[in-house]
């Protein structure tokens, strides 16, 4: 008896439930790059808020754990970076729009779906509010005075880190910029290979923890952190910190939109010669 009129076996569960191969990452990257770039201008700016704040919660976590150096320069920097891997889950699961993980929308852009304009105007709105997001966050962690706890320790380690950020020269600050959201976007691609939120919390973690734990620098992470570490006392000029802002995010655009984006746009969905 023939048997084409009974409907498909479903998939295997072992099969249904593996990571999607880089090829098909690449196509769900190209079409959120897609929905990303033509997103109405209220809720980008509404969600591109809530990612600044997302990320901050991440750099106040980040700045409490690297106040106590017991285990080590090296363990606690990566514990500190596992702290700091919270704001990237908000953003990733909990949903919102992060100027650094934006930069894949090169895929879309490179593939023709999107326009330069388009990008360029997704990028220039969503970095905009990413940085309002992150200076209120700052703003609510001076006037909370949470930073004063362990005899205001948490604040001294604030106020270093910001020092040191504004510090960096033009070189370090970029090369530092680019390293970081290579590693950013790998985080935001290995979590478009997964099914599950405890998937994608796990294949956010690591890369975002190596990030931090290295010394790289994050634009929207400095947003934050950098007029955190002002309010409580930092000597950091408007030039120190707009230069270190300019330098890591152009930084941040070589390291997703080309390392990351261009790399495996080429390698995946450039149309064959």
């Amino acid at each position: 008896m023939r048997d084409d009129h009974l409907p498909p076996a479903p998939p295997h569960p072992v099969a249904a439930a593996d990571a999607h191969p880089p090829q098909m990452i690449a196509r769900l990257v190209e079409e959120v790059g897609v929905r990303k770039a033509n997103l109405a201008p209220v809720p980008m700016v509404m969600l591109g808020g809530l990612a600044g704040v997302f990320i901050a919660f991440g750099g106040m976590l980040a700045t409490l754990v690297l106040t106590d150096p017991v285990l080590g320069y090296g363990l606690t920097r990566w514990v500190a970076g596992i702290a700091f891997s919270l704001g990237l889950i908000l953003v990733v699961v909990a949903g919102a729009e992060l100027f650094t993980g934006n930069n894949l929308i090169v895929m879309a852009w490179a593939d023709r779906k999107v326009t330069t304009l388009r990008l360029l105007r997704a990028w220039a709105i969503v970095w905009a509010a990413n940085f309002a997001g992150s200076l209120a966050a700052a703003l609510a962690v001076w006037l909370s005075g949470v930073y004063g706890t362990g005899e205001g320790s948490v604040a001294a380690t604030a106020i270093r880190i910001a020092e040191a950020k504004a510090a960096l020269g033009p070189v370090e600050a970029l090369v530092r910029g680019i390293l970081c959201n290579a590693l950013v976007c790998l985080a935001v691609w290995l979590a478009m290979a997964s099914h599950t939120v405890t998937d994608r919390i796990l294949a956010v973690i690591f890369p975002v923890a190596a990030f931090v734990a290295l010394g790289f620098e994050h634009s929207v992470a400095n947003m934050y952190l950098i007029p955190a570490g002002w309010l409580h006392g930092a000597a950091v000029t408007a030039g120190g910190f707009l230069g270190n802002m300019l330098w890591v995010t152009l930084g941040n655009v070589i390291g997703g939109g080309v390392l990351v984006a261009g790399v495996y746009w080429a390698v995946y969905l450039r149309p064959a010669r």
